[in-house]
């Protein structure tokens, strides 16, 4: 990545579809492609990236919708008639302005995890920081091949009661230390 910019998009990543939010707030690069966006969705989300994602937003000349994804093989598959552009060249001060701030960003089209990309500011870079950064967030992200939000909440409900038949098999296949409330930015590792 280069080092010659001068400004960072905060922006803040809230799951949609749980209750309580599971949320994060990063601050990127104003060169940041959306292939990087999509890496550190990856990262502050504790996921694997083996599935596939895209984007949608708004055109911000044209207020149309747009995708923005991997050209992959199979993945026009998955997409409608949009047209889509290649994440790996489009760079978020593109399409994100202070008036165009909201996309949506879906990964896994099985499972279905959406999350909803807010740019919050634009603030100037900071001496001495390192970025991309995660800076505040809650909640543990989503396992992955979970079977989306309704596996997800039968997960939470099967964690509450270690007398379920399946606690065992649920706690050997998340790790004895996972804990949907937990949640720590220093942890992140991009």
């Amino acid at each position: 990545m280069e080092d010659t910019f001068k400004k960072v998009y905060q922006i803040k990543l809230s799951m949609k579809g749980i209750v309580p939010q599971i949320w994060r707030r990063i601050q990127v690069p104003e060169n940041y492609t959306f292939l990087d966006l999509h890496n550190a969705i990856q990262a502050v989300m504790n996921w694997d990236d083996y599935h596939l994602h895209e984007f949608e937003m708004k055109n911000p000349k044209t207020g149309a919708p747009v995708k923005i994804g991997a050209e992959d093989e199979g993945y026009e598959h998955f997409s409608d008639t949009l047209l889509l552009l290649p994440e790996e060249k489009v760079k978020l001060s593109k399409l994100f302005t202070l008036e165009n701030k909201a996309a949506l960003y879906t990964y896994d089209f099985g499972d279905d995890w959406q999350v909803k990309v807010r740019l919050e500011k634009i603030l100037p870079r900071a001496e001495g920081v390192e970025y991309p950064v995660c800076t505040a967030g809650k909640r543990a992200g989503v396992p992955e091949d979970i079977g989306g939000i309704w596996g997800y909440e039968d997960i939470l409900e099967i964690l509450k009661d270690p007398d379920h038949e399946e606690y065992e098999d649920n706690v050997a296949w998340l790790g004895e230390d996972f804990d949907p409330e937990y949640f720590d930015p220093k942890d992140v590792s991009f």
